[in-house]
């Protein structure tokens, strides 16, 4: 995605040199349309420059803070020497993760996507998130909860999700559901404990994994999963329902599995 705006200044931006000459570097702009910035030769380095050529060369891609915009007369000033090496990866890491995010727009709407829906989205993803990218990442770490707030139809909510959820790789997340645990023979509470066993894993849960079963308030338990990626903290809350349920089922009582809570407090 490219803006159609110009940047503000002090910002930093991506570029690509595209010219050289003694006087300075002219710079396309990679995240604005049809947007050109000149790094005056005062600006490229710190220090006297004899050759600016031993500083940039044609085609590289560099990150410069915006010193000032004139929009009258169309010039963007900019600045290489005023961004330091930490501000400099860090901006480049972000314009990767944008392009990553601008690939599963594709993904998630198609080739049926128009020009307008994909800055609708976008918007929406850049008022609440900051990024499109943060949008996704956010969506597959906390599923369509992560795009309530936004005005964005179920459809897309749903499309996003999914696709953030197949391609988006975040450090770890967080899955928590709710099990009723109901058993009313005279060995209601000894079953009712070796079904949180069983959901705890027995003690044989990947290392990878943490999963825990706390008390809310009879008969309601909290489990919560944190695993490396959703499709795995899922697959972990699933399977500790399910072995919990496998228990109460032997001595005729029921495991209910639910979403949210039925009480109010945390």
């Amino acid at each position: 995605m490219k803006y159609s705006g110009w940047p503000e200044t002090g910002e930093l931006v991506v570029g690509k040199v595209d010219e050289i000459e003694d006087f300075g570097v002219f710079v396309d702009l990679e995240e604005y349309e049809d947007k050109r910035g000149l790094v005056h030769v005062s600006e490229v380095a710190s220090g006297w420059i004899k050759n600016v050529r031993d500083h940039v060369s044609e085609g590289q891609t560099v990150v410069c803070k915006v010193l000032d915009v004139d929009e009258g007369s169309q010039q963007i000033d900019l600045s290489i020497k005023d961004v330091n090496e930490h501000q400099r990866s860090e901006k480049i890491q972000d314009w990767k993760n944008e392009q990553k995010a601008d690939k599963w727009m594709a993904l998630a709407f198609g080739e049926e996507m128009t020009d307008e829906q994909y800055t609708n989205v976008a918007n929406e993803l850049l008022a609440e998130f900051g990024s499109i990218y943060g949008g996704f990442e956010q969506a597959a770490i906390h599923g369509p909860d992560a795009l309530a707030d936004t005005d964005l139809s179920d459809d897309e909510v749903s499309s996003l999700v999914e696709t953030a959820r197949e391609n988006v790789s975040v450090p770890y997340v967080n899955v928590t559901g709710y099990v009723d645990l109901r058993n009313a023979g005279k060995n209601g509470v000894d079953a009712i404990k070796e079904a949180l066993k069983a959901a705890e894993g027995n003690g044989d849960i990947p290392e990878e994994i943490e999963l825990s079963v706390t008390y809310v308030g009879a008969p309601e338990y909290r489990i919560r999963v944190k695993a490396p990626n959703y499709k795995t903290a899922e697959a972990q809350l699933e399977e500790s329902v399910a072995r919990a349920e496998a228990v109460m089922e032997e001595v005729g009582g029921t495991a209910a599995f639910h979403r949210d809570r039925h009480t109010d407090d945390e």
